[in-house]
């Protein structure tokens, strides 16, 4: 008897995702229903897979969405984090497993006694980041604590970014997953960490100059600058004795200082619209940030406003962008300010069809044990085929695709809504991604503990 898979959206995330379920399908005995609000931009290849059904399906359309929904024997849940708690709903009430790539949100968090009661599984953050993070992470934890060890320091930063051999602009950067999500990054709260047993605070207007700078063998020099709250796992991972935890983002070294300026300008402010912004050029956005003058220039104005010299390499990075070009238009009816930058980077940032991105993530481990401080780095690169099967979508839709299995062959039994920081659940997901070329190098270094050099003021 086929077991039904219900797959609820199929954007950029989901190429790798769909093709290990479908090259599963006959081995696993699955039929995969992929409900889309645009099917027409799924491939011919996989509508006319003989265990593959491809349907339109509106989220908000109740009906629909229960009739896709009532008849699968697990659902996943590849849209936007927002929309999930409508099928999470679903869901519970006609008891379908969930698992989906993106943070538990408190509505959905406050489902879990029920979930329980009903036997489910609501697997979240099974993604990249989070989700491999998570799995990585507590399998080197779980080792350092059964050796007897006690954790004294962590930190974890992860970045999608260009493959180096098609990183071909000064900003060292193109866009590998939502670009909305990139320019909001950030916002929306103070950053929040521990360093040495002490509580720190970051504001977003200060979040890009404040970065951390390390090196990934055979890769060079990156710098990280810290999420949003980094404390939010200290109870989940058992750090509530440790002195430092960080949780950043990666980019490439000089980014954020160039980011940062589009940060003081206001150019990536989402709380209001600008008039005439269908009609409104480049050239004009940026000047809408800057003060009046009957006689400088736009150029002029914006170096001097935000103090940036001729010969800085950031100059070159604004120009790179065809921000001053009087011609190129927004074209986007009452447009937020972070919505136009949005629309300037990608001209400039879109994958083009041939070129690889990359994902690198880096954890660094301290700890005591026998009375000595020790260290452990873990690093991970992970280099994309092309646009469509790109590295971010291997790393976010193949954890996804294997606990989907795991949970359906009761490999996964511990019901409620939960994240990836179970044996259970990461020993089988990290064997099987680690043949699948996503592993891990681990390296023994001197324990460092944190080094106030390496952070910008």
């Amino acid at each position: 008897m086929l077991r039904k898979i219900m797959l609820v959206g199929a954007g950029k995330s989901t190429s790798y995702l769909i093709d290990y379920l479908l090259k599963k399908s006959d081995e696993e005995k699955l039929q995969l229903t992929i409900g889309d609000i645009n099917p027409k931009s799924i491939d011919k290849e996989i509508k006319t897979h003989p265990n593959c059904e491809v349907i339109a399906l509106d989220i908000f359309n109740d009906e629909d969405l229960i009739t896709s929904i009532k008849d699968s024997d697990i659902v996943i849940s590849m849209l936007p984090a927002r929309f999930h708690l409508m099928v999470a709903k679903v869901c519970l009430d006609f008891k379908k497993h969930l698992v989906t790539a993106s943070y538990v949100s408190p509505e959905i968090m406050a489902m879990d006694k029920k979930v329980k009661q009903s036997g489910l599984i609501f697997m979240n953050e099974i993604g990249l980041d989070p989700g491999i993070d998570h799995m990585s992470a507590m399998k080197i934890i779980d080792s350092i604590r059964h050796k007897g060890g006690k954790m004294l320091l962590f930190e974890s930063f992860c970045g999608g970014l260009v493959a180096p051999e098609h990183d071909n602009n000064l900003w060292n950067y193109k866009f590998t997953w939502n670009p909305r999500n990139v320019v909001l990054a950030g916002q929306g709260g103070t950053a929040k960490f521990i360093q040495e047993g002490t509580y720190k605070y970051i504001p977003y207007h200060r979040l890009f100059r404040r970065t951390e700078y390390f090196e990934i063998e055979g890769f060079g020099r990156f710098e990280g600058y810290a999420n949003r709250d980094s404390l939010n796992y200290r109870e989940a991972y058992g750090l509530q004795d440790a002195l430092t935890i960080y949780r950043g983002t990666m980019r490439r070294v000089g980014f954020s200082k160039a980011w940062n300026i589009f940060v003081q300008l206001g150019a990536t402010d989402d709380s209001y619209t600008l008039e005439n912004s269908e009609n409104m050029s480049y050239r004009e956005f940026i000047n809408l940030f800057l003060p009046y003058s009957p006689t400088d220039s736009v150029e002029l104005k914006l170096r001097h406003y935000l103090k940036i010299e001729q010969d800085d390499i950031v100059w070159d990075k604004l120009l790179e962008l065809n921000l001053f070009d009087q011609d190129k238009r927004i074209n986007i009816p009452n447009a937020t300010p972070a919505q136009a930058l949005q629309k300037i980077l990608e001209d400039k940032w879109t994958l083009q069809e041939v070129e690889k991105d990359m994902i690198v993530m880096y954890h660094k481990f301290g700890f005591e044990l026998n009375g000595e401080k020790k260290q452990i780095d873990a690093k991970l690169v992970v280099i994309g085929k092309d646009r469509k099967f790109t590295a971010m979508a291997k790393t976010v839709g193949l954890p996804v695709a294997i606990a989907t299995i795991q949970i359906l062959n009761k490999k996964i039994t511990s019901p409620g809504v939960q994240i990836p920081i179970t044996k259970e659940v990461y020993e089988p997901i990290l064997q099987e991604l680690e043949e699948m070329g996503i592993n891990f190098k681990e390296y023994e270094v001197p324990y460092l503990g944190y080094n106030p050099d390496s952070v910008m003021s």
